[in-house]
């Protein structure tokens, strides 16, 4: 985006003083980092300052009323994805003005909520911010408005054009209707101050019908004047209108409206209406006098209103090309020559100029964050308006703006899940960006971080979902949460981590006697094969429970295979050998003479070290306690001996 020649916003940082140091800053996709630096404005240093100031940047996102919007508009971006790419384009047109509708309903109900928060006394402090934010949605609704209206709701034929724009004017300049209520609510309607501005609004809207039923109650009180207001009520009622739903052509319509052109004109020439200003006015109006619409400056407000009033009486049938000569024609002539036209002034003469993409830029720039431009860019690509407009960096145009809209959205606790889906929807980087966004996720639940890896896993973001489990892994472990650490690591198949947590197992069971998590480890699975030390702790755990369920030989050679396939921890030796004396006890051999030579080659391979390793208290997990009577006849005397003396 270009730069702008105007003064940038200044933000104050409490207790800092440019005059006397500098500020470093960092930028984040929603907010700013600044902090004081070690040097001196005039040279040399300073002492530091440990602040660290946010400056954000996009206050929108932390605005309830707003979030609602993000939330609901998000919904119709998706539908609007949707849309099949192989539908003829006279098939989508509805599609997309349903959609346009959508949008400017939600903008609708999000700015009507502002102004009702922004009347209530206990939210004075906040008022001046719920102001700007009520604001800025009335300028969107406006502008969102006239741009669906001219870029995907309007005909290129003419015709059709004014009648679009008449219902834009109506829709926000409904104040003439609250203004009426109150005239013809008080005692003499025709005698109100504000009744003649009532007529005359209806009549400069287009609105012939309401300006009819208002200009009654004055010729009741004007019996005399009867005959001149029933003839600018025929003529308010013969006004043509072009309806293209109708069998109606544009040259029957052009015809009739100037023959009724000519009998609006016929009148004033024979000055029937020279007894009273304000019906003169009036009939002056429907010629499109520009000298009298001036005139009415306050009650039209704005030069597109106006330009639309204009056209209505002088150029019903204006083809969308030819709308840029009289919306600039229209604007100098409503402006006073010394003011300055405001962005929304410039953004509207864009757009009736039909240039989407300067309406897009100086959008871009009037407003504070990418919510606005983000969807109208991609609503007008869908309708195949917006060409190809490639960025330096290869982006195109759409995908730019969704992607600086989808980026905004991740420094929020909750909008960050609707971002996802953005990112989705932009097929060159909004995978990348993704990738690099939901790292940066805080993960400070379990949920949460369940959640993110759901996300991660429908992506096939591999590393992702291994570094958010690794991270997971290493924070229940410093909460000694050994079960949850344990879980995450087998997750994230990080075999050293799951290596570690599998030793602090045992290193617990040592301590305590008892295993702890043990509905994880007795169904730990195929997940036990992840490392040798998992494998172990597995195995183990299922030796524990076959010596309890008194399947003793499968417990023996359970035992012994642990030891002669090397995967036991040799510190952990033992131990096993311990466990294995319960078993050497029972009446009935347990130990076949194979299995006891190899018992006798691991005890003396252990003992032949310089220290043997004693266990802490193996002995009451099998609820084993030495000196014991050996009813186990066939066991060696000399393993015996051995076991004795290492107890």
């Amino acid at each position: 985006m270009e730069e702008v020649d105007v003064e940038p916003t200044t933000t104050p940082i409490p207790g800092f003083d440019s005059n006397q140091k500098h500020l470093g800053f960092v930028w984040g996709p929603g907010d700013i980092l600044v902090y004081e630096t070690i040097y001196k404005a005039s040279g040399g240093s300073a002492g530091g300052c440990p602040f660290v100031h946010e400056v954000r940047k996009d206050e929108d996102i932390y605005s309830p009323i707003l979030r609602k919007l993000f939330n609901e508009s998000h919904h119709i971006f998706v539908g609007l994805q949707r849309i099949r790419e192989d539908l003829p384009s006279k098939n989508k047109k509805p599609q997309f003005v349903s959609i346009s509708k959508n949008y400017r309903s939600v903008i609708r109900a999000c700015m009507e909520e502002l102004q009702q928060v922004a009347g209530i006394p206990s939210l004075s402090t906040l008022k001046g911010v719920i102001s700007m934010m009520s604001h800025l949605s009335l300028w969107c609704e406006q502008n969102f408005n006239i741009f669906c209206t001219l870029f995907v709701v309007c005909d290129p034929l003419a015709g059709s054009l004014v009648l679009h724009l008449l219902d834009w004017v109506r829709l926000h300049k409904a104040d003439v209707d609250e203004k009426a209520r109150e005239v013809l609510a008080s005692e003499s309607p025709a005698e109100h101050q504000a009744y003649w501005d009532v007529v005359i609004s209806y009549v400069l809207q287009g609105r012939m019908d309401e300006a009819r039923q208002v200009l009654v109650k004055q010729a009741a009180l004007q019996p005399a004047a009867r005959v001149m207001f029933k003839l600018l009520d025929n003529l308010l009622m013969k006004m043509p209108i072009f309806n293209p739903g109708e069998t109606q052509t544009l040259t029957e319509f052009d015809v009739k409206w100037r023959h009724w052109r000519e009998e609006v004109d016929h009148c004033l020439q024979d000055q029937s209406f020279a007894s009273n200003r304000h019906l003169e006015d009036i009939c002056k109006i429907l010629v499109g006098d520009e000298d009298v619409l001036l005139e009415y400056k306050e009650l039209l407000s704005t030069w597109y209103h106006f330009l639309v009033t204009r056209l209505l009486f002088s150029h019903p049938t204006v083809k969308p090309t030819e709308l840029h000569y009289y919306a600039q024609s229209s604007m100098h002539m409503f402006l006073d020559t010394r003011s300055v036209p405001e962005p929304l002034d410039s953004i509207l003469l864009a757009a009736f100029e039909f240039d989407i993409h300067q309406v897009i830029k100086d959008c871009s720039i009037a407003l504070n964050n990418w919510w606005f431009v983000g969807h109208l860019t991609d609503l007008l690509d869908h309708c195949k308006l917006l060409q190809s407009h490639n960025l330096h960096f290869g982006s195109n145009l759409r995908e730019f703006l969704l992607l600086e809209y989808a980026s905004g959205l991740f420094t929020h606790h909750s909008l960050w899940q609707l971002a996802v889906d953005y990112f989705d929807h932009c097929p060159e980087f909004g995978r990348v960006y993704l990738e690099l966004q939901i790292e940066r996720v805080p993960l400070d639940t379990e949920r949460k971080a369940l959640k993110v890896i759901r996300i991660c896993e429908q992506r096939q973001m591999t590393e992702q979902v291994r570094s958010i489990c690794k991270i997971m892994a290493k924070k229940a472990l410093r909460n000694n949460r050994l079960g949850s650490a344990l879980s995450w690591s087998i997750r994230a198949k990080d075999a050293a981590f799951a290596t570690l947590i599998s030793e602090r197992f045992l290193q617990d069971y040592c301590a305590k006697g008892t295993f702890s998590d043990l509905d994880l480890i007795d169904n730990l699975g195929p997940a036990m094969l992840l490392s040798d030390r998992l494998t172990f702790l597995g195995k183990y755990r299922e030796f524990h429970r076959l010596y309890g369920e008194k399947r003793f030989s499968d417990a023996a050679k359970l035992l012994l295979s642990l030891m002669t396939a090397k995967i036991a921890p040799h510190s952990f030796w033992m131990t096993l050998l311990t466990d294995a004396l319960p078993l050497l006890e029972q009446k009935e051999v347990i130990f076949s003479a194979d299995q006891t030579h190899e018992l006798m080659f691991c005890l003396e391979e252990l003992t032949s070290g310089k220290s043997v390793p004693t266990p802490d208290r193996p002995m009451q997990v099998l609820g084993y306690t030495p000196p014991y009577p050996l009813s186990n006849v066939c066991f060696p005397f000399n393993l015996l001996i051995l076991f004795y003396n290492m107890l």
